[in-house]
């Protein structure tokens, strides 16, 4: 599985990391330092958590809808690709595609379909 921040990005803010980049996160959604403490600070007083309590596109304009739109998709990808390593992982140890697709709420075959030709070493439809 790839553990690298160089090929993360932050999933709240967009920062493409680098070899140095520090994230928190997990299950594919990452975030930088930057934006760990900016909401740390806006958790730690109900005045300031007060101050984040509308939704940020209320605010903005057309355009800044827009240029969010290939971030948000950034971090779809970003988390898809983690889905797929994480069933990777699963077949590895040997776990079937029926428990996979259990696991998902997806049947055997629906999980096979969508993960089988990915990086999956254990391909094959039976298990």
């Amino acid at each position: 599985m790839d553990f690298s921040s160089a090929n993360k990005s932050c999933s709240f803010c967009g920062l493409q990391g680098t070899a140095e980049t520090r994230f928190a996160g997990g299950l594919g959604a990452m975030m930088c330092v930057d934006c760990l403490e900016f909401y740390h600070h806006k958790f730690s007083t109900p005045e300031l958590l007060q101050t984040i309590s509308r939704p940020p596109w209320d605010e903005m304009s057309d355009t800044e809808i827009l240029a969010k739109l290939p971030l948000i998709a950034d971090t779809a990808t970003q988390v898809n690709g983690f889905l797929g390593e994480w069933v990777q992982m699963a077949r590895e140890r040997n776990l079937s595609w029926a428990e996979i697709g259990q696991a998902l709420g997806v049947s055997r075959q629906a999980a096979w379909e969508r993960f089988a030709g990915s990086k999956t070493r254990k391909g094959s439809a039976t298990a």
